[in-house]
């Protein structure tokens, strides 16, 4: 058992101590997760990775009603906490959603992950809400692998998945994205997972 899954123990058992003793332990590896997450932001943002890390251990540490059963749920409730910082800042920044309007003519994940607009992550937000309605899991894969900058490897440890069943719930979550995200399903939402990983 690692330091992180005890302290998370102790914070449950009621241990006063035991938050102030998580911070230091967690904080170099949210801020190299934070780090990789702005790395793919465009130039000029308001938030920096060391901001993004202190908000998002502070949604953490105030919600009294969370407890997290080992290292992997901590660091996927970050991740899950950093993409909502991310997306509430793009919504911050007052720009229509969807750019006003107008129709993407194709949704491309990779530019997104290099440095897409706002807008772009706003949509990437609501297609993968509507995912997560079909598949949890896999949408849980790409809040890992997008939001928290892990490798292919590390989100399969941190699902309790293996490899292999990684890489193909990767290959088809990027394809029903690209989807929705594009408007060329008429409704992935309803769309029944044929998905065998």
């Amino acid at each position: 058992m690692d330091d992180v899954t005890v302290l998370l123990g102790a914070i449950e058992r009621g241990d006063p101590d035991a938050a102030g003793r998580l911070w230091p332990v967690v904080y170099a590896e949210l801020r190299k997760l934070a780090a990789a997450q702005m790395a793919k932001e465009r130039p000029g943002q308001t938030l920096d990775a060391t901001a993004l890390v202190h908000e998002a251990y502070l949604r953490l540490a105030v919600d009294q009603d969370r407890s997290f059963a080992n290292r992997r749920h901590f660091f996927g409730a970050a991740a899950q906490a950093m993409r909502r910082i991310l997306v509430e800042a793009a919504r911050a920044k007052g720009r229509e959603k969807r750019g006003g309007g107008r129709k993407r003519e194709q949704a491309d994940l990779d530019a997104l992950v290099a440095g897409g607009s706002d807008e772009d992550l706003l949509a990437l937000h609501d297609a993968l809400e509507q995912f997560a309605a079909v598949d949890p899991v896999k949408a849980k894969l790409v809040e890992l692998r997008f939001f928290a900058g892990l490798t292919l490897p590390q989100a399969a440890e941190c699902l309790d998945i293996s490899p292999s069943t990684a890489d193909r719930g990767w290959r088809y979550a990027r394809a029903w994205l690209y989807a929705a995200m594009s408007g060329d399903a008429a409704d992935t939402s309803s769309e029944k997972n044929t998905d065998p990983g």
